[in-house]
């Protein structure tokens, strides 16, 4: 299963992490996968992978904060 190469913001506090963008999409060279190149574009299988596995994380960014959502929920149960 192919995945995606994700940058983003890791909140300290909370350990979320906040993607910002796609940097690049790793591929996993299996056939029956649909978002492999090795994928043919003819074939039918309906048992081929068709959506990428889970995002690598990589932090460009480090907040010793909690993260936006973490904070409107504290805020909530006040």
């Amino acid at each position: 299963m192919c995945n995606q190469l994700a940058e983003g913001t890791r909140w300290l506090k909370c350990g979320h992490f906040q993607r910002h963008f796609v940097a690049a999409i790793v591929d996993c060279d299996s056939s029956r996968c649909e978002r492999s190149i090795r994928h043919s574009p003819s074939c039918r299988q309906p048992n081929c992978t068709k959506n990428f596995g889970p995002d690598i994380q990589k932090s460009i960014d480090n907040v010793d904060e909690f993260c936006f959502q973490c904070r409107t929920a504290m805020s909530r149960r006040r």
